[in-house]
């Protein structure tokens, strides 16, 4: 199978658009086309559905890709590693992330992959919540995901990295923010600023079953896909929120944070990806997570 015909494939993946990903790859839309109906002859199965107005993946061709992109990168693996020592990883690894996970892992990882395995390189996606993660890893656009655990999804690999409970994030005149530790029972009748409810966030999840255990519902008044935007909303009098304890050091100015009495949930922070054999430079990066996180202090 040529390398091209699958080099073709995942830019009309990425692109949706023939005549886009023909420019991307700088070659005219015939050949391109070309190239994609030899490989659907090679491989058995239609990967695109076409008409006049759109383009769009068959289930085949969503199959396919995660494979598509794994045999590029593997190859483009190979490549380096011939002029590579023996003994040194290389390869790219992309890591998915959003929330305050990135603050505690994102670092301390990015210099130890710096300093240690000089072979790979590392990309970083931003904003990537839990549900998204799950689907661009089983697509195979992403290598590695920071996640909210549990996770719905059995066909993925896991870790748990820490845990950590919620506290409440108040405007700094608020009537609780001179207390020392807050009962979530007194947060009943308050505003709540939160991340989108559809949004497939594990610490959105984590805080309505907070306000579950307390006994009620909470008055949502503005959502955000933003964590932090809540936060400066926090800060701005639009409301209250919970946030992990991991945001305290990092609040906006007018914001405060104060722990809650008796929390009963924790945010369960992690790491997915594929069950896939993986490339060498991902099982190094996993490697390193453990002993990243080991001398890592909350």
């Amino acid at each position: 199978m040529d390398t091209r015909w699958l080099e073709a494939f995942i830019a009309v993946a990425e692109e949706l658009h023939f005549g886009r990903a023909a420019s991307r790859l700088h070659m005219a839309h015939s050949p391109l086309s070309q190239m994609i109906r030899k490989l659907e002859r090679e491989i058995g199965s239609d990967l695109f559905d076409r008409n006049t107005r759109s383009v769009c993946m068959t289930s085949a061709g969503l199959a396919f890709l995660p494979f598509a992109r794994e045999s590029l990168e593997r190859l483009s693996s190979g490549r380096k590693a011939t002029t590579a020592a023996a003994d040194v990883v290389v390869g790219r690894v992309r890591i998915g992330y959003s929330g305050v996970l990135n603050h505690v892992l994102l670092p301390p990882l990015t210099r130890g992959v710096h300093q240690e395995l000089p072979g790979v390189e590392l990309e970083l996606i931003g904003r990537v919540l839990t549900d998204d993660a799950l689907v661009q890893l089983r697509h195979g656009a992403l290598d590695l995901a920071c996640v909210g655990l549990p996770i719905a999804a059995s066909a993925m690999n896991t870790r748990l990295l820490y845990q950590e409970h919620l506290g409440a994030v108040l405007p700094a005149d608020h009537r609780l923010a001179a207390a020392g530790t807050i009962d979530v029972t007194d947060l009943a009748d308050e505003p709540f600023v939160t991340t989108s409810t559809s949004g497939g966030s594990a610490l959105e999840a984590t805080l309505m079953q907070q306000c579950s255990d307390a006994g009620f519902r909470p008055r949502v008044v503005q959502e955000t896909s933003d964590p932090y935007v809540v936060l400066q909303l926090v800060a701005g009098g639009v409301g209250i929120t919970l946030a992990p304890e991991t945001i305290a050091p990092m609040l906006p100015p007018g914001a405060v944070y104060r722990s809650l009495l008796n929390p009963t949930v924790t945010l369960d922070h992690g790491l997915a990806w594929s069950l896939g054999p993986g490339t060498p430079a991902l099982h190094a990066v996993l490697d390193l997570v453990e002993r990243v996180m080991a001398h890592t202090s909350r």
